[in-house]
């Protein structure tokens, strides 16, 4: 937090996470550089969660890249995957809008996921279209739009590490300090002015405290503990089974008639679930007599 200042700021810095996401599967270096950028800007946007449960960014592309999604809960663990269509050919150097956006039809979405949801209640789901060259800009144009917050992002990913820096401007209550102070009007340009002569490779090859102290040294900045990102993925067999099931007995029935077995790998993690006729068949079954039990009236025999 800046001192006397309507502004509050976020660094984070993911190793770990980041490198065992990339470990799970290839991407080519383009794509790898913009799911790291949004890893980054998923975690610094986590902080504002009021609640328990999860932050979502999705890009759903129409170029070489079909799609792209980074979760964080609350907890700061992040999972992340892209799609990639068959066939495509990436370009090393190629844009944001080139990876995702040739025809305009790219969007964005930004989807509040709570953990224990009451009766009745959804997932909250803000879908835009594709506006920005970078992710730091779409986020921001989203923030702006959407939540009618100034936010400043500035993001970086190699394949070492993925760095992020967040500034947002916080409502000035009566252009007034506590004991007395005025309130420091021209702290938003200033600290985004500041923050605008960070370089990609500075911001990725600088530790976070050493960038915050060489940005803003004559600042008044209180620091708060860190947390620590991580990676996680929440799949289970539990989950894969009711996918299955929401696609229907008659389907599921008729890609076990096709394949002999029904094999699922999870897109974030890897992990490998196979499910033959009888797992498929107890799936329907323990639905149904689910289902018999909730009937008003129903005996059961």
């Amino acid at each position: 937090m800046f001192e006397r200042s309507p502004v509050r700021g976020e660094l984070v810095e993911i190793g770990d996470a980041w490198q065992q996401v990339q470990s799970l599967r290839t991407y080519p270096p383009a794509v790898s550089t913009v799911l790291g950028e949004m890893m980054a800007a998923a975690a610094l946007l986590s902080a504002n969660l009021k609640f328990n449960g999860s932050i979502v960014l999705q890009i759903h592309g129409d170029g070489p890249v079909q799609l792209l999604v980074v979760e964080c809960d609350a907890l700061l663990r992040l999972r992340a995957t892209a799609k990639i269509r068959e066939d495509a050919d990436v370009a090393s150097d190629a844009s944001l809008p080139q990876l995702v956006n040739q025809h305009g039809e790219g969007r964005f979405a930004i989807t509040l996921d709570p953990a224990d949801k009451l009766p009745g209640q959804q997932a909250y789901q803000g879908i835009v279209s594709l506006d920005g060259d970078s992710v730091a800009t779409v986020i921001e144009n989203y923030m702006i739009r959407s939540e009618q917050l100034d936010t400043r992002l500035w993001l970086a990913a190699d394949e070492h590490i993925s760095r992020g820096l967040l500034l947002q401007k916080l409502p000035d209550e009566g252009g007034t300090a506590k004991d007395g102070e005025r309130a420091d009007t021209d702290a938003w340009n200033r600290t985004v002015t500041l923050a605008s002569t960070v370089s990609d490779q500075e911001l990725l090859n600088t530790d976070i405290m050493t960038l915050l102290q060489r940005l803003y040294w004559e600042e008044s900045v209180r620091v708060f503990e860190p947390r620590h990102p991580s990676f996680h993925c929440g799949c289970s067999r539990e989950k894969v089974g009711n996918m299955l099931k929401m696609l229907g007995k008659e389907e599921v029935d008729s890609a076990i008639a096709d394949l002999g077995e029904l094999d699922i790998d999870c897109d974030f993690c890897g992990q490998h679930y196979a499910f033959d006729a009888v797992d498929c068949a107890q799936l329907f079954t323990s639905a149904a007599i689910s289902d018999a039990v909730q009937l008003p009236g129903s005996q059961q025999h």
